[in-house]
């Protein structure tokens, strides 16, 4: 029995005698089929292929980001926040092999991993399990889970206190339960990290919301004012997404402006 990864997004399956007939996740609009088709690998495949490793970048005090090399599946940086002694793991990667579980372990370990929404939850399980940790999941997203686990909670409501100065904030938009995580440092500044529930433009200045990014569908403008308004009372100086970018300086601004852009769009009033 294999537990075998889809190629294109991550995602891994549970125990199989045979590679599933499809990608739930690449099925669906706001991913993709590969044009060579389905295709399907596993870890142990990826482990013993000795052709990915995993760079672990400390980006901050406090904050270490761990991206794949070369990029494998959507190619997502992760991130390892640690905040008063709680280390949790934001977002998730399909590979992980001895080096990177040395390292973090090394650092203290995980206490926790969450997720922002269903493209990244990849090789969820095995983490959790390595490090014999929770999983945070919101429960609007429960359908996209592709292999169930004990180790999975599934918080409902709008935003849920991990640990002290780490909130995970239910935004909607890219999924019905896709949240971000607000992180409040103990010298009071804060930084958002997003996943790609929020991404960020490629001038660093401005932020941007989509439905599907692979397809460029966009959100409606309804949807898009909802997140921005959920969002004005966080402060935040900083932003992080899934593809090691950062707004940094005024992010809460950035964000405001970049969805009364947006809106503004989409409504014909840009132009």
């Amino acid at each position: 029995m294999e537990k075998y990864i889809c190629i294109t997004c991550g995602t891994q399956y549970p125990p199989s005698s045979r590679e599933p007939e499809q990608c739930v996740i690449c099925e669906e609009e706001r991913q993709y089929v590969h044009p060579d088709g389905q295709q399907w690998t596993t870890l142990e495949k990826m482990q013993q292929s000795g052709i990915y490793s995993n760079q672990l970048i400390e980006e901050q005090k406090g904050l270490k980001s761990i991206t794949t090399s070369p990029e494998f599946g959507i190619g997502q940086t992760v991130y390892i926040i640690e905040e008063q002694g709680f280390r949790l793991l934001w977002d998730c990667m399909a590979y992980i092999d001895d080096q990177t579980i040395t390292r973090i372990n090394e650092a203290g370990g995980l206490d926790a991993i969450a997720l922002s929404h269903p493209h990244y939850y990849t090789t969820q399980v095995e983490w959790a399990e390595t490090f014999n940790c929770p999983i945070y999941i919101h429960k609007d997203d429960k359908q996209w889970v592709q292999e169930p686990s004990d180790r999975i909670i599934y918080w409902s409501g709008e935003s849920l206190v991990l640990s002290e100065g780490l909130t995970l904030h239910r935004l909607g938009g890219h999924f019905d339960g896709g949240a971000v995580l607000h992180w409040t440092k103990t010298d009071g500044e804060a930084v958002l990290l997003t996943g790609d529930i929020i991404q960020v433009a490629a001038d660093r200045q401005w932020v941007s919301f989509m439905y599907s990014y692979p397809n460029m569908i966009p959100l409606p403008a309804e949807t898009v004012r909802e997140i921005a308004l959920k969002l004005k009372p966080l402060k935040f100086s900083e932003l992080y997404n899934a593809f090691h970018r950062e707004v940094s300086g005024q992010a809460d601004v950035a964000v405001q402006r970049s969805a009364e852009r947006y809106v503004a769009a989409l409504e014909g009033r840009l132009f």
